[in-house]
């Protein structure tokens, strides 16, 4: 099955929890979830009781809908925070976070992380100097990430030097807002509820069955 391209909206629904895909609308009265909380299509009937497997499951789509990772890659995801020496879950959440689109995102330089994904795979996005249109781009400690040529003419990036200031970066990156770089300064730092909104313990369990 190929990417999700309907209404991102509904993923939160379905999901029942906010996953702030559409950047700062989903911090407005506009957010769908927030005018409509249930999940949508008819209400049933009556509730049903939902497994532990569906629980894992919920969390691992959750997972997936937040970094818009496709089940194959996310699969790979799962092996590689396993064979990494540590608790999986950790790095799982680590190596999510450390993809390039997600990185742009959490710089600052895009409204959410589909628009970040999006502006990677315009080549409007350096990684230590070459241009890089693969979101999925594992960042490194010391990694620089910054704008090219054609990127600084864009009108994203005019909008962006206005902007810039009110965004909060991560402390694991340092964000030059009068250049538009930012450098990947120290490990990442895992924090529940502030990093990410889902369990990374039930995920692996999920997997490991």
């Amino acid at each position: 099955m190929a990417r999700y391209t309907g209404p991102v909206c509904r993923i939160c629904r379905r999901r029942g929890d906010k996953l702030y895909l559409k950047g700062e609308r989903c911090y407005s009265p506009k957010c769908a979830f927030e005018r409509r909380p249930n999940p949508p299509g008819p209400r049933p009937a009556r509730r049903r009781k939902v497994s532990d497997r569906g629980l894992q499951l919920r969390e691992k789509q959750r997972a997936r809908a937040t970094y818009g990772v496709l089940e194959r890659q996310f699969l790979r995801y799962y092996k590689e925070a396993v064979r990494r020496p540590g608790v999986s879950g950790i790095n799982l959440v680590q190596i999510l976070e450390s993809r390039l689109d997600n990185a742009v995102y959490r710089a600052g330089f895009a409204d959410s992380r589909s628009q970040a994904r999006q502006i990677v795979r315009h080549g409007l996005i350096t990684l230590n100097g070459r241009k890089t249109d693969i979101p999925s781009a594992q960042l490194r400690d010391g990694d620089n990430i910054g704008f090219t040529q054609r990127g600084t003419r864009s009108e994203h990036y005019k909008v962006l030097q206005e902007t810039i200031a009110a965004k909060s970066p991560p402390s694991w990156l340092v964000v030059d807002a009068g250049a538009l770089t930012a450098r990947v300064a120290g490990p990442l730092e895992v924090v529940p509820g502030e990093t990410h909104r889902f369990n990374e313990n039930v995920i692996i369990e999920y997997y490991s069955r």
